[in-house]
């Protein structure tokens, strides 16, 4: 049986590392649910999360933290709701080489604010597609009037998917201080 004390989910588009980020940072075997991609006309991986990833992270003080990774396809937004039960944040990721990437930016945090405010973004395969970077995110945002973190990440770079941790840890943080004070 899993259990921990808190829980970290990952979503965002098929093939922006999802799985990739927990394996990167996860203490432990990451249990996985891949299956042969059946969607080829969405990414042309070989493998896709179909249920969820999990993996965990302690902390120096040995607080664990559940690593929940989604499925990316919208056909399987059903497990969103039960995966981002009790989560105290979520990560999206957005796949940068994907032409619709602003479409999916929205598409996902629009469905993942429904279960956190708590969101960090990270952009993903910035290497594969080196127009305009960060800046067409950050000029959607300001227009969609939206307030989030956002990091150009490595999923596969511990040191990257420890930085959105650390952020949404931090914010969290920032929360409870804010809501004594008031």
């Amino acid at each position: 049986m899993i259990l921990q004390q808190y829980k970290i989910v990952f979503g965002g588009t098929m093939g922006a590392g999802k799985s990739s980020a927990i394996k990167a940072l996860s203490d432990i075997p990451v249990v996985s649910t891949e299956a042969v991609n059946t969607d080829l006309d969405a990414h042309n991986k070989y493998l896709t999360t179909v249920g969820i990833d999990y993996g965990e992270i302690s902390l120096e003080d040995g607080t664990k933290i559940g690593l929940y990774g989604t499925p990316g396809q919208d056909r399987f937004d059903f497990m969103w709701t039960i995966v981002c039960q009790g989560a105290i944040g979520t990560v999206v990721l957005i796949d940068h080489s994907n032409p619709d990437r602003l479409k999916d930016l929205e598409f996902y945090l629009d469905a993942f604010q429904k279960y956190s405010t708590n969101i960090v973004i990270g952009v993903t395969h910035i290497d594969e597609q080196k127009d305009q970077l960060l800046k067409i995110y950050y000029d959607w945002m300001s227009v969609n009037n939206r307030h989030h973190p956002l990091f150009a990440v490595d999923a596969r770079q511990k040191d990257d998917v420890l930085l959105m941790i650390e952020t949404l840890i931090a914010s969290l943080e920032v929360q409870s201080v804010a809501a004594e004070i008031e």
